[in-house]
C-alpha cells in the first residue's frame, strides 16, 4: 500500500512496511494516525476531526522533542523531494538510528499531493519541537512563515484549516512574548484579525483576538484593549478555552476601569468554566477576583485561599486581606512592601495601591462603631496615618466616609470631635433588596448558561443511554481539559 492511500484510509492507519523496533513506534503510528484524521477532514470537509486531532497532539508534546521521530514523520507525509519537507527537515539534528533507517528508505516513495492542512499540521509539529528545544530564534523566524503559509491558504481550505490556524496564531503570539519581543508582531495580528473577519473564520477571529487583547494588556494599554474589544465582532465561541481567556481579559480591563461589579462577574465566570486541569489560569482568576472584592469594600470568603493546591499562591493575598479587614493601615503597608516584588510579577501592585482607602475606611467604621464621641486627633493616631499633617488629612476622610454613607456620623468642627449616630435598622433600607437582586440575577445567568450548553443534546434517548456515548464524551472531556492544561502550563 502507497504512503498516499495510507493517510488518506480513513480506518486505522497501518505501520509503515519495514519493522520499526523502535521505542517511539507507538508515538510514530500515532501521528500517522493524525494524520489520517486530518486529511480525513479535509476530504469530507468536516472540521471535527481536524480538531480531534489537534486535541490528540497535545498527548504527544512531551515525546516530539526527538528529532528521529519528526523526521520519520515528515518522509511519511510530505513528498521527500519537497520544498517543504527540505525545509523542515533543515531544523532536525539528525542522528539516524532506526526511525532514520525507516526514512532513508522513503526517499523512494513516490511525489504525493499533499492538503494544505496536512501542511499546516506539519508546521505546528515543527513549532513544538523549536520551543521544545528552547530554539526561540529560529522558532521567531519560522512561525512567521507559517503564519504566511496560513494567510495563502485558499478561501475553501480557511473553513477546515481554521483549527490548525488558531494553533500557528497561538503559538507564534508565545514565541514572541518569550523573547519579549510582542510589540513588533501587534500590526500583523492586526491584519490577521481583518483577513479572518473577511473570511469569516470565527475560529481564528476569537485566536486572535485574544493574542491582541494580551498584547496591548501586557503593556499596559488599556484603553486601546477596550476599543478593540467593544468593535470587535460579536459570534458564538467554539472553544471554552477562548471563552475563559476573553472573559479574564474583560475582567482585568473592566477592574482598571474602575467597573468592579462587571469586573467580578467576568473573573467569576472565567474561573467556573476553566476546567479544573487548568490549575494556573484558576489561580490567576482567583487572584485578580480576591482584589476586585476587596475594591469592592468586600471580604472575600476563607474557602477561595483554601481551595486545592492554592493555598500557597494565595497566601500573600489572604495576608493582605486580613490587613484590609482588620483596618489596620501599618499591617497592610508592611505587607504591600514586604510582597511587593511578588505583587510586581502578578501585575497587580497598582491595584493594591488602591485598596488604602479601603483600609482607612474600615479602621474608620470600626472606630466609630466602637466610640460615641472620640477626638480627630485620636482618630489620626489609632489609624497610624502617615501624612504631614494626619489631622486635617483625617477630617477629609471622615467628610466624604459620611457623605459616601460608609460610616453614620457628623462632625463637630468646633471640638474637633467626631460623634457617631446610633446605628439604624438596616432593613429598613434598599440594601437588602440591592442584595437579594443580584443574587436572584447570578441565578438567572447561571440558569442561561445550563440552557446554552444543553442546546444540542442526543437525538434519541437510546443514544443517550449508551455506553458509547459515555464512554467518547468522557474521553472528549479529557482531551479538552488536557489541552487546556498544556496551554495553561506555557502560557499562563
Amino acid at each position: 500500500m502507497s504512503t498516499e492511500a495510507q493517510i488518506k484510509s480513513t480506518s486505522s492507519t497501518p505501520a509503515p512496511s519495514n519493522s520499526i523496533t523502535s521505542p517511539m513506534e507507538g508515538s510514530l503510528k500515532s501521528l500517522m494516525d493524525i494524520a489520517s484524521l486530518i486529511e480525513t477532514g479535509s476530504c469530507k470537509e468536516e472540521v471535527f476531526h481536524i480538531a480531534r486531532a489537534v486535541r490528540l497532539t497535545n498527548s504527544l508534546k512531551k515525546k516530539l522533542a526527538e528529532p528521529n521521530l519528526l523526521q520519520a514523520f515528515l518522509d511519511f507525509a510530505l513528498s521527500p523531494r519537497s520544498e517543504l519537507h527540505n525545509r523542515l527537515s533543515g531544523f532536525l539534528d539528525h542522528q539516524g538510528g532506526e526511525l532514520g533507517m525507516e526514512a532513508d528508505s522513503a526517499t523512494s516513495a513516490p511525489a504525493k499531493r499533499v492538503s494544505p492542512e496536512l501542511e499546516i499540521y506539519c508546521y505546528l509539529l515543527m513549532l513544538l519541537f523549536l520551543i521544545d528545544q528552547n530554539r526561540y530564534n529560529e522558532a521567531k523566524a519560522f512561525s512567521s512563515a507559517a503564519v504566511v503559509r496560513v494567510e495563502n491558504l485558499s478561501r475553501g481550505a480557511v473553513e477546515t484549516a481554521g483549527v490548525l490556524a488558531s494553533r500557528v496564531y497561538f503559538y507564534y503570539s508565545y514565541i514572541h512574548e518569550v523573547i519579549d519581543d510582542l510589540a513588533e508582531i501587534r500590526w500583523d495580528l492586526l491584519h490577521l484579525l481583518t483577513i479572518s473577519t473577511l473570511h469569516h473564520d470565527d475560529l481564528g477571529q476569537e485566536a486572535l483576538l485574544n493574542l491582541l487583547l494580551r498584547n496591548y494588556l501586557h503593556y499596559n494599554f488599556y484603553d486601546q484593549a477596550e476599543k478593540l474589544r467593544s468593535k470587535a465582532l460579536r459570534f458564538q465561541s467554539h472553544t471554552i478555552q477562548q471563552v475563559c481567556r476573553y472573559l479574564f481579559y474583560l475582567g482585568k480591563i473592566r477592574t482598571i476601569q474602575l467597573k468592579y461589579k462587571d469586573a467580578r462577574e467576568s473573573l467569576l465566570h472565567a474561573a467556573r468554566k476553566a476546567p479544573v486541569a487548568a490549575h494556573g489560569f484558576r489561580i490567576l482568576c482567583s487572584k485578580w477576583a480576591v482584589l476586585v472584592h476587596l475594591l469592592l469594600g468586600e471580604i472575600p470568603e476563607r474557602t477561595i485561599f483554601k481551595q486545592s493546591g492554592m493555598e500557597r499562591a494565595l497566601r500573600p493575598y489572604f495576608m493582605l486581606t486580613n490587613a484590609v479587614r482588620i483596618g489596620d493601615l501599618e499591617l497592610f503597608r508592611n505587607v504591600a512592601e514586604d510582597l511587593a516584588g511578588f505583587f510586581g510579577s502578578d501585575k497587580t501592585y497598582n491595584l493594591i495601591v488602591r485598596l488604602r482607602h479601603n483600609v482607612i475606611r474600615t479602621g474608620l467604621r470600626k472606630i466609630s462603631i466602637s466610640y460615641s464621641r472620640i477626638s480627630l486627633a485620636d482618630v489620626a493616631e489609632k489609624l497610624k496615618l502617615d501624612s504631614a499633617n494626619p489631622v486635617a488629612d483625617v477630617e477629609s476622610i471622615t467628610a466624604k466616609a459620611i457623605r459616601d454613607g460608609a460610616i453614620h456620623a457628623i462632625l463637630d468642627h468646633a471640638n474637633g470631635w467626631l460623634v457617631s449616630k446610633d446605628t439604624g435598622d438596616i432593613y429598613s433600607t434598599a440594601k437588602p433588596l440591592a442584595v437579594f437582586s443580584s443574587r436572584i440575577a447570578f441565578c438567572l445567568n447561571l440558569h442561561t448558561d445550563a440552557v446554552k450548553a444543553l442546546r444540542f443534546p442526543p437525538k434519541t434517548q437510546e443514544e443517550k443511554d449508551s455506553d458509547d456515548y459515555w464512554r467518547e464524551s468522557q474521553v472528549l472531556d479529557e482531551e479538552i481539559a488536557r489541552e487546556f492544561m498544556d496551554e495553561d502550563e506555557t502560557y499562563f
